[in-house]
């Protein structure tokens, strides 16, 4: 092969994946407490540190203190999924979405719960919607940051703080890397491996007391899985909220969140997280910038993520190449880099544009993502040129 020369500098941590993402720097199993590991998750210990990770989630993502903060199964999936089984249909609804997973929500809207009065809201990877164009009466569903597009929405001016229907938030790749605007939120979700780079399976529900009013005063006519009971009596659980939990929870993956908070706090919470994941993507979107190879896939600035940047190839060279062999360049690269041990699992999703995708978010350092970007130039040259 031929092209310019092999970078010599390779990243220390070659970790780029977009969920789940890097363990946070200086990361070892040995940081990890094990009191509460072989217990129940019900016993006082259990319980407290599950209450922990709550009241420590809470404190750094500035959550205001008469919302919710509760643990549930399935990661950011099971999280959403119990917002909307519980919720949607007491009123109309509109769902967006501009990536894969806002588009898994439409079709939990139209194909499960059927909502009767409904409206469905969709752009193109790399696009937002015309999010204003939604009726402040609506229930609605939205992606906060496009983990497979790297679109998020620029500001919340086109959600009224007075509205009448609720917001079901879906923020996994968000939250702790961007400001979350509360008051206008009601149900917002998470998981654990995104932002913070901890373990997978467990996901975050924050309620406003809107949503819990909501959930209190409404009974959807579908059925509810048992992973999706949240109400006792009438009422919101809210054991649920204070360490308790629908079902059995890993109290080491529960160890492993806390470690990656008690690090976050270390550092300088939340503002430190923004920081540091603002300047990760900054190096990256100034060098797609300045490649005459790359585009971002979102070309609207005000819309471009600081976590999971996504960018497609373009020019001459590629442009003229069969479509089968276009999407064959980023599995390429990938491979190539993966070999050399220089970056992992840094590929454009499986539903997506062939692209590459890095992940930006605070767990990354700065000086890897310098080192991955050489390495990228170099193998996109090698497959041209071979």
């Amino acid at each position: 092969m031929t092209g310019t020369p092999e970078p010599t500098l390779k990243p220390a941590r070659p970790f780029f994946s977009s969920g789940p993402t890097a363990k946070f720097p200086g990361w070892s199993l040995d940081k990890l407490k094990t009191e509460s590991l072989g217990r129940s998750h019900r016993s006082a210990v259990g319980k407290s540190r599950l209450k922990y990770a709550i009241d420590l989630s809470r404190e750094l993502l500035g959550v205001p203190d008469d919302y919710l903060v509760g643990i549930m199964p399935g990661s950011d999936t099971g999280a959403l999924e119990c917002a909307m089984w519980t919720m949607l249909g007491a009123r109309p609804a509109t769902v967006a979405a501009w990536e894969s997973f806002g588009n898994v929500w439409i079709e939990d809207a139209v194909k499960q719960l059927k909502l009767p009065d409904l409206t469905v809201l969709e752009a193109d990877y790399g696009a937002i919607p015309d999010l204003a164009s939604i009726p402040q009466d609506d229930d609605v569903v939205f992606t906060w940051n496009g983990t497979t597009s790297g679109a998020r929405i620029a500001n919340t001016d086109w959600l009224a703080a007075d509205r009448a229907g609720i917001t079901i938030n879906d923020a996994t790749s968000a939250v702790f890397a961007q400001e979350m605007d509360w008051p206008k939120l009601d149900a917002t979700t998470y998981s654990w491996q995104k932002v913070m780079g901890s373990e997978a399976q467990h996901g975050m529900l924050i309620l406003s007391p809107k949503a819990i009013e909501r959930i209190e005063n409404y009974d959807p006519v579908w059925p509810l899985p048992k992973l999706f009971r949240i109400k006792k009596g009438g009422k919101l659980d809210r054991s649920i909220f204070e360490g308790a939990t629908i079902n059995t929870p890993s109290l080491l993956a529960t160890e492993d969140y806390i470690a990656a908070l008690e690090w976050a706090k270390s550092i300088g919470g939340r503002q430190a997280l923004i920081a540091r994941a603002d300047a990760n993507a900054k190096i990256v979107h100034d060098w797609i910038e300045a490649s005459p190879h790359l585009r971002n896939m979102v070309g609207e600035r005000s819309q471009r993520t600081n976590t999971g940047v996504c960018f497609v190839f373009q020019g001459d060279w590629y442009d003229a190449l069969p479509d089968d062999q276009k999407a064959a360049v980023p599995a390429r690269i990938v491979k190539l880099l993966e070999e050399r041990g220089v970056g992992y699992d840094f590929g454009g999703y499986r539903d997506a544009p062939p692209s590459l995708r890095i992940w930006c978010g605070a767990t990354v350092e700065q000086e890897d993502v310098k080192r991955l970007l050489p390495w990228i130039d170099w193998a996109f040259e090698q497959i041209k040129n071979g």
